[in-house]
């Protein structure tokens, strides 16, 4: 790809001119430019970088880059998906720079740093490839690192680690110890090499009210000329498997007079298709006010796409004003179709209310609707599957012309979750498999995930510092899902098996990998959010099995 395609950049900012003493620092995300692009994590560090005269940053991607200096003091990745640490690792090489973070103790090497959803939830299977985790919120915690380095900016590189680590939210993985019970056995112990480190680690949670919206519009995006913007962060209803919700808390609204409208304003004067983003759009508090200044006759020729919507938000004023401003679909999380199982996993929603809001989506001019469903939840049940059959058959009824889709998922444990102690259900593939044969029969759209990649989510979404020479060897092996099996059985008695990290329930005195890093809650509340999921499996009278070995 030419470099050419940074002259269709139209920005949103101005960048700074870079001081004769600039820190010369690559920014780089690990993947093709308009994946990169896309992400709007990326752009907000990018230009938050790119505005500070003190730094002079080159963008990389895995197919572009931008002229690099010669010498680098600092690498940063930005982590969006668990498999681009393959890129990361032929990145680094192609620099010529050391994939682990103990061959880079030269002063000619950088410091490689990395943030990003990714890492903040679990950082340790690629604890030994980074100098510097950044963990949570970029807002504040970018600058902090930025500041800090700068005070030791000439020092050798175990003084500069070692100040680094003293600044909340910046994790040093080589600073802390982790033994074992046993080689393939289960942690022993995480803790820093000496007294001067912190025992823990604080995610770090920005709490204003102006959120993030793009820096950078260009064709070039996977999301042509698209400009987004962040309408809420984190989600208010904290299902107890979600990642998006647990791990970002407290939910957020972004001000609307203050920060969205000015925001859109601005981002309408180069492009004319709008991006809300959020886990949960349309529980801002003044989502309607929202909708109401979209609905403007000046902004008629606006293309608006919106994130993932609640079900008991879809209006038929909503669905009108998204199929007049080009939206043919909506997408909405049911996760099943069983009210039962849904109030085990904490999802505050009745069938009636999914026919209510299909009834509503059609009435109002769209033309589909995307659920999303997942099976292998913990408690789940043959029956539960039958309730997914049902509430789609149901749904074809009631809005005979809507195109219907269900996209479905295999449960997959998370870090800082209540569930993060349950493994993947061995049943899941089977289950998708049933699934889709009945509602194929029945002309329904069924789109499985890959549950192979699914294990290998749930490997890198629990797994800890051993995992290291794993990731290296599949690399080797050209990283394909057969990959891993083959490492596993090259690496046997080095490491737990691939059941121990994926499947197995795992103790609630256990250890976890990330022990020493805090979320936004304390693991006494998340077991307490996991016993009122027990106690609810209980209440409805179910007899699938929910517990935790070791309870």
């Amino acid at each position: 790809m030419s470099t050419n395609i940074f002259n269709t950049e139209r920005l949103l900012f101005t960048p700074a001119i870079p001081e004769s003493n600039a820190i010369p620092i690559i920014f780089a995300f690990p993947n093709e430019y308009t994946v990169g692009i896309t992400s709007l994590g990326y752009q907000i560090v990018w230009a938050t970088l790119a505005m500070r005269s003190d730094l002079q940053v080159s963008r990389l991607f895995t197919d572009i880059n931008e002229p690099l200096p010669s010498q680098v003091e600092l690498f940063g990745f930005s982590v969006s998906w668990e498999l681009d640490y393959v890129n990361i690792f032929n990145i680094l090489e192609s620099l010529e720079i050391p994939i682990r973070a103990k061959n880079r103790s030269a002063k000619n090497y950088p410091i490689v740093f990395g943030g990003g959803p990714v890492l903040t939830a679990n950082p340790e299977p690629f604890a030994d490839f980074f100098d510097v985790i950044l963990l949570g919120d970029g807002e504040n915690l970018l600058g902090d690192f930025i500041e800090a380095y700068k005070e030791v900016r000439g020092a050798e590189k175990q003084v500069q680690l070692k100040h680094l680590a003293q600044v909340p939210g910046i994790y040093i993985p080589s600073l802390y110890e982790v033994t074992y019970e046993s080689v393939d056995g289960a942690i022993k112990s995480i803790e820093p090499i000496n007294k001067d480190i912190p025992s823990v680690v604080q995610k770090q949670t920005y709490r204003g009210n102006t959120l993030s919206a793009s820096t950078v519009v260009t064709e070039k995006a996977a999301w042509e000329n698209i400009f987004m913007v962040e309408v809420v962060r984190s989600c208010p209803e904290m299902c107890r498997f979600c990642l998006a919700s647990y791990l970002t808390l407290p939910f957020r609204s972004a001000s609307l007079e203050g920060s969205l409208i000015p925001a859109i304003e601005q981002g309408l004067t180069v492009t004319k298709r709008l991006g809300l983003l959020g886990a949960s759009v349309t529980q801002h508090p003044e989502f309607d006010s929202l909708l109401d200044y979209l609905n403007q006759p000046k902004y008629d020729d606006v293309r608006l796409s919106i994130a993932s919507v609640r079900t008991n938000t879809v209006t038929e004023k909503l669905a009108k004003i998204l199929s007049n401003r080009d939206t043919k679909s909506i997408t909405i999380a049911v996760e099943s179709g069983s009210d039962r199982l849904r109030k085990v996993i904490n999802k505050k929603l009745e069938n009636e209310e999914i026919i209510e809001a299909a009834v509503n989506a059609k009435a109002g001019g769209l033309k589909a609707i995307k659920f999303y469903g997942m099976v292998g939840l913990p408690g789940e049940e043959v029956e539960d599957l039958d309730a997914t059959i049902e509430m789609m058959f149901a749904l074809k009824k009631a809005v005979p012309g809507l195109r219907l889709s269900l996209g479905c998922s295999t449960f997959v444990p998370k870090s800082h979750t209540p569930f993060q102690w349950f493994g993947v259900n061995y049943q899941s593939e089977k289950r998708l498999k049933f699934l889709e044969k009945q509602l194929r029969s029945k002309g329904i759209d069924f789109r499985p995930e890959s549950y192979k990649w699914s294990v290998i989510q749930g490997l890198i979404s629990r797994g800890d510092r051993r995992l290291s020479n794993l990731l290296e060897l599949v690399r080797n092996y050209g990283d394909s899902l057969g990959s891993y099996k083959r490492a596993f059985k090259e690496l046997r008695g080095e490491l737990p098996e691939l059941d121990f990290y994926v499947f197995n329930d795992w103790k609630l005195k256990q250890i976890l990998p990330w022990n020493h890093i805090q979320g936004p809650l304390p693991i006494t509340t998340l077991k307490k959010h996991l016993a009122e999921a027990i106690a609810t499996q209980k209440s409805v009278g179910a007899n699938g099995h929910l517990s935790v070995n070791g309870r």
